[in-house]
């Protein structure tokens, strides 16, 4: 998550927390449509990125019309899956959406090399972290981060980790296995946050970017996990982001401290296996819907966040997941208001779902976005018209990929 420095307004009280039964159960369950209201107000179409992939013969193929773009840029596709990837130079570190790429490169998200990659976590000075602090609601009471029941694929098995290198080395997220609604009971579709696909305004997209549902299954230490088998550390496998899609106006104002991007930091990933032909959905047997109605926070009487938090005390190896009841935050009164929770979780919880239940059934109504640096709450973005629009692009142009 990015995390920022604010300064301590009055804390509201702990409310009674949701019975994590009921959410973790409903994981695995088909979602029905839940009420709410409420409108994003984001403006501007969602950017969407194109991406080439490795086939069997270890080459990688590129479509003739992306090469191009690449050549023009002097990128040598070719050299690419042996290490140009690591080629960071601010000048070719390119930020147009039409110039992503992210080919296969198989087996280079090796278990050491997931366990070596850090948060993404940031901090923003005090003055303006608590622009506007008027408009929110009290800072809530910490809600402890209690880790998820294993086996994961039991008990969360869309949730696991986002895998993406930067110029400051391999990077951690979370995401979420979500529905396509053009394709039923077939998705590729990952949730996560903006930031953890693109770097904002002054950078541009992240690379080698992979899914891993489930990671960690059993949930493992260290010690343990240092002979642990590869399905044990991926169940699922690894599965990589062949498209990708933020909004535009985290591309433009995004930062490393949220800035004025954070209400909009939301991504959706288009993914394949590393290995095998089954859809994401398929192979790990759930996803959720995801709820574009906006519910005010009044509206919403608890949520739950899900991730896997790396920075201190935790170390990213398990899952774990805050319940709380949402207020409001806004960093401006400019920007759209924000969902906020108390919650423990540290950056590496970053782009996870928060799951609201109603009548019985699970639906992804925020991700992890941002948070103070002393790790008492978590804020999220409220997804409306503008998410539910890029959403829907990624399901038809790419979802039946």
């Amino acid at each position: 998550m990015r995390s920022i420095r604010t300064s301590a307004p009055p804390r509201r009280g702990r409310r009674t927390a949701l019975a994590a039964a009921s959410l973790v159960a409903a994981l695995a369950l088909t979602a029905t449509a839940c009420n709410g209201s409420g409108q994003d107000s984001a403006s501007g179409k969602p950017a969407t990125a194109s991406a080439s992939s490795a086939t069997g013969d270890g080459k990688v193929h590129v479509p003739a019309d992306l090469a191009n773009r690449l050549k023009d840029h002097g990128i040598d596709v070719d050299q690419w899956q042996k290490g140009g990837w690591k080629n960071w130079d601010r000048d070719t570190w390119l930020s147009a959406a039409k110039d992503f790429v992210n080919p296969v490169i198989k087996g280079l998200w090796k278990p050491e090399r997931m366990r070596s990659a850090k948060e993404a976590d940031k901090t923003v000075s005090v003055q303006d972290a608590s622009a506007d602090q008027g408009v929110s609601d009290p800072e809530p009471t910490p809600a402890r981060a209690v880790a998820e029941k294993t086996p994961y694929q039991r008990y969360a098995a869309p949730v696991g980790k986002v895998f993406f290198d930067s110029p400051e080395g391999s990077m951690v997220c979370s995401g979420t296995v979500v529905k396509d609604v053009n394709h039923p009971g077939k998705s590729n579709l990952v949730w996560t946050a903006g930031h953890c696909v693109h770097a904002g305004g002054k950078g541009g997209w992240y690379r080698n970017i992979a899914f891993v549902p489930a990671y960690n299954n059993k949930g493992e230490s260290a010690a343990q996990l240092s002979n642990a088998s590869a399905a044990e550390i991926a169940p699922y496998g690894n599965w990589w982001a062949d498209w990708a899609s933020t909004s535009g106006q985290w591309i433009k104002g995004g930062s490393e401290s949220g800035g004025a991007g954070a209400p909009y930091d939301y991504a959706v990933l288009h993914v394949k296996p590393e290995q095998g032909s089954k859809s994401l959905e398929e192979t790990v047997g759930a996803a959720l819907d995801v709820d574009f109605s906006a519910p005010a926070a009044s509206e919403v009487a608890q949520l739950g966040a899900w991730g896997y938090p790396a920075a201190a005390p935790y170390d990213g190896l398990k899952m774990f997941k805050c319940l709380d009841r949402p207020g409001r935050f806004a960093l401006s009164p400019s920007l759209p208001t924000m969902y906020r929770i108390g919650c423990t979780m540290t950056g590496g919880s970053s782009g996870g779902g928060w799951f609201r239940v109603v009548n019985g059934v699970t639906k992804l109504v925020s991700n992890t976005s941002i948070g103070p640096s002393d790790h008492t709450w978590l804020a999220g973005p409220q997804l409306g018209a503008g998410a539910e629009a890029l959403y829907e692009d990624m399901s038809r142009t790419y979802g039946g990929r």
